[in-house]
């Protein structure tokens, strides 16, 4: 498949897929703010049970949802990258310089904020990661509403700057969210990874069999202490792209495959079970605690200041160009756009405020729904006016 069709059929289901996402994260906060509120919580709460033997796996539904299902989406990142740095647009430097600079610069500003109003709580550190991320489907889907306005250069570059994002956040999550380790269960996921690659070294180019192990890899790593969405993105690195002429490739098999499930079905499931805040009790005072306030900070002025000035810098020291047909007002938009955390920082969030054991449960969602509403809206704002406008140039 050509790389323009590739981009192009990916472009359009991130878009329709982040669409949906603000369906149903309007719907969760519909529901749990409604008289159907017991149904949302209890439905959320249903005990589900996985057993052969003597191993059980029993958690509730939204832990399956969260551990289970998003493992799918990070094997679909990790395929993803997998592909772009193999053959596609981060395997060249030249096309890696910007949207990689407007990374890093979107993820350490965004912490450096969120530290700046939390430094002072050792226990409120432990979110520092949430305003890092960028939410790729829900970012592709507002800027999809302007259309042919906006170049696609500019989609390219969102796109290759949230792929870089995503890397990001799963390091992060490796590094820095893991509980207490198994030896014996990492033992078990090892060996379960060199079969991976013994499979990939000897020319298996069957999906069936790197899956089977793929799901053994999961169990292993989610009874091992390391998070279990992590094996998604292990797995996903071990399947092969490129194959003999007369055979298709399993990484673009599995990946075209598996996209519009993970757009159309896990994701917005995801942002159902995790964005319905309780508005009850809400005050004034709620969003400017100093959690919910470092989130929505780092998200709509750190990605902005982060992502532009990065971009900035590294188009003005000459090591990288702007944007074919774009101009400086649609990369302060997109700058923004960049702001949208939600699925990956709910994600985050979860693991760095976990529900019954930190007091900031919840606070980080008050943040995560507004600095990413405040971006989508205003983002779109300053997108659509430098698009109105090509002439009109920020310096």
């Amino acid at each position: 498949m050509p790389v323009r069709n590739t981009f192009k059929n990916f472009f359009q289901l991130e878009a329709a897929g982040g669409l949906l996402l603000i369906a149903a994260a309007a719907l969760a906060l519909i529901i749990n703010n409604s008289p159907l509120s017991w149904l949302y919580t209890g439905l959320l709460d249903v005990p589900v049970v996985a057993q052969v033997g003597a191993l059980a796996i029993a958690k509730p539904l939204l832990l399956w949802i969260n551990d289970g299902l998003m493992a799918l989406f990070f094997l679909l990142i990790g395929l993803e990258v997998k592909r772009e740095v193999v053959q596609g647009h981060l395997s060249r430097l030249s096309q890696i310089v910007l949207p990689g600079a407007a990374a890093v610069g979107g993820m350490v500003v965004p912490a450096l904020i969120f530290w700046a109003l939390n430094k002072e709580s050792p226990a409120a550190m432990n979110g520092w990661a949430i305003p890092m991320a960028t939410d790729i489907a829900f970012a592709l889907g507002v800027l999809a509403l302007l259309g042919k306005r906006v170049p696609v250069s500019l989609k390219l570059f969102l796109m290759t700057l949230a792929i870089i994002d995503d890397l990001g956040a799963i390091i992060v999550i490796a590094l820095f969210y893991s509980g207490e380790l198994s030896t014996l269960s990492l033992g078990l996921a090892a060996a379960s990874i060199v079969t991976l690659i013994a499979m990939n070294r000897l020319g298996v180019v069957k999906l069936t069999p790197y899956l089977v192990v793929g799901a053994l890899l999961w169990v292993c790593v989610l009874k091992s202490g390391v998070h279990a969405t992590l094996a998604g993105v292990v797995l996903a690195f071990c399947i092969p792209l490129k194959v003999k002429r007369d055979a298709s490739s399993p990484l673009l098999r599995l990946e075209h495959g598996l996209h519009p499930w993970v757009a159309y079905g896990i994701l917005p499931l995801f942002a159902f079970a995790n964005a319905g805040v309780p508005l009850a009790g809400v005050t004034l005072e709620s969003f400017t605690h100093h959690v919910p306030m470092g989130i929505a900070a780092g998200l709509l002025l750190g990605k902005m200041i982060g992502v532009y000035g990065l971009t900035w810098l590294a188009v003005k020291t000459g090591i990288a160009a702007l944007p074919a047909g774009a101009n400086w007002g649609q990369v302060l938009g997109v700058s923004i756009l960049c702001g949208i955390g939600f699925t990956m920082s709910l994600f985050v969030g979860s693991l760095a405020y976990v529900p019954g054991q930190s007091e900031f449960a919840g606070m980080d969602r008050m943040g995560i729904l507004t600095g990413s509403i405040l971006a989508a809206f205003i983002g779109y704002a300053i997108t659509a006016m430098a698009s109105g406008n090509q002439a009109a140039v920020i310096r």
